[in-house]
């Protein structure tokens, strides 16, 4: 199996709290990141300006993620592009002794004694001296996109009749009839 290229080796950084490096990682993805309407697609390049530091507890990897996602406006169906510069911090633990022993365990090995962690989920750690820096990656692309993407703020969409796009539209064309169902209401009193 193909390693991963969101995966980064650590080794070059001592177990020294307080050591750092700086790396700039231009990542050619193979699956699209994003959401159905507007994603960075494969192919394209995320580039990633990545500062790793040695801590107690494990690496604290901050980064800059910047790529561009592209899409169609949810409006008009015009393709777009959609600029992503984000941040993100991340804490990757060192995997302890401790702590392989009690995966090996499960929930076996549970006394009544311990407390039950809920965000333990949530906690990154290294596997030897690599990181997975696809979750903060992913997670800040996706949250740093549109969840109706549009061409322009004011994009008017497309002439429900024809299907063609209101922007290219004549004037005399601009004047589309008014639905039936809706004729009731024309001479409603409205208080304003």
């Amino acid at each position: 199996m193909a390693r991963s290229i969101f995966l980064f080796n650590t080794h070059d950084l001592p177990h020294r709290a307080g050591e750092m490096r700086e790396y700039e990682l231009d990542l050619k993805i193979t699956d699209a990141v994003g959401v159905d309407l507007l994603s960075v697609k494969p192919g394209e390049i995320i580039e990633v300006d990545l500062r790793i530091q040695s801590v107690d507890e494990g690496v604290l990897a901050t980064a800059r993620v910047v790529a561009d996602a592209t899409g169609e406006c949810t409006r008009c169906l015009k393709p777009i592009t959609w600029p992503i510069d984000e941040n993100f911090t991340e804490l990757y633990y060192y995997e302890t002794s401790n702590t392989k022993a009690a995966a090996k365990r499960g929930s076996k090995g549970k006394s009544n004694k311990e407390v039950i962690d809920l965000d333990e989920d949530d906690l990154s750690f290294l596997d030897g001296d690599d990181i997975d820096l696809e979750p903060a990656i992913r997670d800040a692309i996706i949250l740093n996109l549109a969840v109706n993407p549009l061409c322009t703020e004011d994009c008017p969409g497309l002439e429900d009749k024809k299907g063609e796009n209101w922007e290219y539209l004549s004037a005399s064309q601009t004047q589309s009839l008014t639905d039936q169902r809706w004729s009731a209401l024309k001479d409603f009193p409205l208080k304003n």
